[in-house]
């Protein structure tokens, strides 16, 4: 005798997968014949700490076009990587507004929003976050367990992502195996085997030498315009956001605009070696 199906578990399931299909409709905006990917609108992010209230992200307002590289500058604290995690989808704001694909994030419960992410989402932290018991291929993969699309061809993609950041030889490595540059590699290979829209980086070269976070660079700057990506990148290093095609700078929690290379250099900027530390 077959066990009676739970029709309000399998309804669930159902409005559950609804929902899911429904964010994932590309419904992004069109602005002058340019995709509009990302959309952030008057966000606010406050913190406790201890008997204050700590605003690290104040009205925040930008836009970022398919394929658009967006450089985000400022000293440390000044909310920067905060503004990343919730424009990846990895906080949540008190306030505003942050839409992707035409989809508004604040609009999905976890599990659409995780769904959501792995499908058209890319993150590269500073730290790498490796999985310390997986091999180097077990952790490019496991966005792919999270997230299977069946447009993707893994296989073949991931022999392209472990050709082109030079990995073959240290797929079945631990990350303790690793060197500092192969582990951010590693990482980079991970936010991209579900060939993401957007792919977010906090301060990817950050605990590289200048020959290691150059070629990381480039590997990224390669990358967005094979797959079409836009790249929305936190950096202190100003030689790295003067390749940007727009630069914002964070202060207190603000944003503005400081170059736009459709429009020529703003005052207050001149690029350069220098960084903020």
């Amino acid at each position: 005798m077959y066990p009676k199906k739970d029709k309000k578990a399998e309804a669930a399931r159902r409005a559950m997968q609804e929902a899911i299909d429904n964010h994932t409709a590309d419904l992004a905006p069109v602005v002058d014949g340019r995709k509009v990917i990302l959309e952030v609108t008057d966000v606010i992010r406050q913190y406790n700490q201890y008997d204050e209230v700590v605003t690290a992200v104040n009205r925040a307002s930008f836009r970022v076009f398919m394929g658009e590289f967006v450089a985000i500058v400022g000293a440390s604290g000044s909310g920067k990587s905060t503004l990343l995690h919730l424009c990846a989808g990895l906080d949540r704001p008190q306030a505003g507004s942050i839409v992707v694909r035409g989809h508004k994030l604040e609009n999905m419960n976890e599990d659409e929003l995780g769904k959501f992410r792995g499908s058209f989402l890319g993150m590269i932290f500073q730290s790498h976050h490796l999985i310390p018991h997986l091999t180097a291929l077990e952790n490019i993969l496991v966005p792919t367990l999270m997230c299977g699309r069946d447009e993707i061809s893994y296989d073949q993609h991931l022999k392209l992502l472990v050709a082109s950041l030079d990995l073959a030889d240290r797929l079945h490595h631990l990350p303790s195996e690793l060197s500092g540059g192969q582990q951010q590699r590693v990482a980079i290979a991970r936010a991209l085997i579900n060939r993401p829209q957007i792919l977010f980086a906090d301060e990817p070269t950050g605990n590289l030498d200048r020959a290691n976070a150059e070629d990381v660079l480039q590997l990224l700057l390669d990358t967005r315009a094979e797959m079409g990506c836009a790249l929305v990148m936190v950096t202190h290093d100003l030689s790295i956001a003067a390749r940007a095609d727009r630069v914002f700078k964070m202060e207190g929690g603000r944003l503005r605009l400081w170059n736009n290379r459709l429009d020529g250099i703003l005052p207050g900027y001149e690029g350069g070696e220098e960084s903020y530390e």
